[in-house]
């Protein structure tokens, strides 16, 4: 424990230190993660970096998923919830069985049920990757919704695929009659069982004492909570925390208060800032050994790097035909929804760069991590070498030609420029002259009969206005503090409302309303 917990502390300060360098050189700060740990695991005498492959799912998924449930915009999921949908189960089942064909014709040895293993460990693209490559370029908010809401789904389709060739592997033969009625359990349970867990969750945040460290750190508990109880009742532990976490990000306003919804985002970026570095990290510190493991199988390194190389083509060529029929379905059945563009060169150029975005990272490391050594009854895994080595060559090829490429490939084809989508600057100005109209509505149609406290009135109003920083005691009784407080309800009351308007991004919404949050616990200082 005293050799290994410097070497941990020192990872951490790697990723911070990664993570600026990454931000001065504006490239995605997963990319210099995974070459760092690949150099640093060439330094002799460091510690060597084992997980349990029972716990490697429990340790990273739930809470990565529950911070993704909670981030991502509900409104502009259900806008695009059919080409989500198809991105989230019908591409990643064709990316797997795309694998597992290849795999079974090309490789020695591989079975479909091996091939659609590793498939189901490589389909999924990775969020965190994505997201910090396009923070780099500007990217309208229907493409970014529809990347962020086929991550947070595509992570249940894949790893649905990949226990069902687990036990297709380990047992040696595959009931389609079993597997269907398993297969609706595990979506349909895991659904059920996570919007029945959060709603338990919100009585708890409501009805119990509670201050801000203890939500914050039950907020820490209970993505475990949903993951474990759904996976022990074998449902689908990924969609228990999925479901889960937006059913509580939904009424994050009604069971949390100000302070814990501040004090709770910095706590969460933090926590899931250092879960995915240690991932990342952990993708080159663990490529050595798997090359030992391979020569130790009498597995040449060229021949399995052929093998990676292949199969990343795959996944990129058979995600590339999919985005083109997502559209095409798109064009026929619903044109109205259909991604809007200027010419027809552009709307031809989106589904390559939509293809172009299957970097992968967290969920596949963790799934393949997750193979067991051995079956039930005591035989070598087989092939298990040979997956984890093609995994890790498709997260770095799609990690760094992918990744490194993207942002130049948008700017060069300006396939986002010239759109009609309102500016971002637009719309937050729109959003705040509503809001300054709501609250003189507001105060004027309360106090207008009460003629004692016009001047109070109209310096809150005049507060309001100038965004002063300082408080006046003349002025700030206790009445006056009231009277604010009852305004900033009133205020995240519209722009719940307001938000409802398709037109406006909710990121917008979110940052007015963490706005008056900070105004909120300013006042409790007063």
């Amino acid at each position: 424990m005293h050799s290994i917990l410097p070497f941990l502390l020192a990872m951490i300060a790697a990723i911070v230190l990664l993570q600026m360098l990454a931000t001065k050189l504006k490239i995605a700060y997963p990319i210099l993660l995974v070459v760092a740990g690949l150099l640093v695991s060439f330094i002799p005498g460091l510690p060597v970096v084992r997980i349990n492959p029972d716990l490697i799912f429990f340790i990273f998924l739930p809470p990565l998923l529950f911070e993704a449930a909670w981030s991502i915009s509900f409104k502009e999921m259900r806008k695009w919830w059919r080409i989500i949908s198809s991105f989230a189960f019908l591409v990643v089942f064709f990316s797997a069985l795309s694998v597992a064909l290849f795999t079974n014709y090309f490789i020695p040895g591989f079975s479909l049920a091996l091939g659609f293993l590793l498939g189901g460990i490589v389909s999924p693209p990775d969020a965190v990757s994505t997201g910090a490559i396009t923070k780099f370029v500007k990217i309208p908010k229907s493409t970014s919704a529809v990347l962020e809401g086929e991550s947070l789904l595509n992570d249940a389709s894949s790893l649905i695929i990949f226990r069902f060739a687990l036990v297709a592997v380990g047992s040696g033969q595959f009931i389609w009659q079993e597997a269907t009625l398993t297969f609706g359990w595990m979506i349909i349970g895991g659904i059920g069982l996570g919007l029945l867990l959060g709603w338990i969750f919100v009585q708890a945040h409501k009805r119990l004492p509670t201050d801000a460290p203890s939500d914050i750190a039950l907020t820490l508990i209970e993505p475990y909570f949903m993951y474990w109880i759904a996976e022990q009742l074998h449902s689908s532990g990924v969609l228990a925390v999925v479901a889960g976490g937006l059913f509580m990000s939904s009424r994050r306003l009604i069971f949390l208060n100000s302070s814990s919804r501040i004090k709770g985002y910095s706590v969460w970026e933090s926590f899931v800032f250092i879960l995915n570095g240690i991932v990342f990290l952990i993708i080159g510190l663990e490529l050595p050994e798997i090359t030992e493991g391979l020569r130790s199988k009498g597995i040449p390194l060229g021949t399995a790097i052929g093998y990676g190389v292949m199969v990343t083509g795959v996944l990129i060529l058979a995600r590339i035909i999919s985005s083109y029929a997502a559209l095409i379905t798109t064009l026929i059945f619903r044109p109205g929804v259909a991604p809007r563009v200027t010419s027809i060169k552009r709307r031809l150029l989106l589904p390559i760069l939509l293809g172009w975005t299957g970097m992968r990272g967290v969920v596949s490391l963790a799934a393949a991590l997750a193979i067991p050594v051995t079956l039930d009854h005591g035989i070598a895994f087989p092939h298990r070498n040979l997956i984890l080595f093609i995994t890790f060559v498709v997260i770095l090829l799609t990690l760094l030609l992918q990744g490194l490429t993207l942002p130049y490939l948008i700017k060069r084809t300006q396939l986002f420029t010239g759109l009609n989508e309102e500016p971002e600057e637009e719309t937050s100005h729109r959003v705040k002259q509503k809001l300054r109209a709501h609250i003189y509505q507001f105060l004027k149609n309360k106090h207008e009969n009460e003629s004692s406290d016009h001047k109070i009135i109209e310096k809150i109003l005049q507060h309001w206005e100038e965004k002063t920083k300082a408080a006046d005691d003349d002025w700030m009784s206790e009445k006056t503090k009231a009277i604010f407080i009852e305004m900033l309800e009133s205020q995240r009351q519209f722009l719940a409302e307001l938000n409802k308007d398709p037109s406006i991004n909710e990121e917008i919404i979110r940052t007015q309303l963490y706005q008056i949050d900070l105004e909120e616990e300013r006042l409790k200082i007063i």
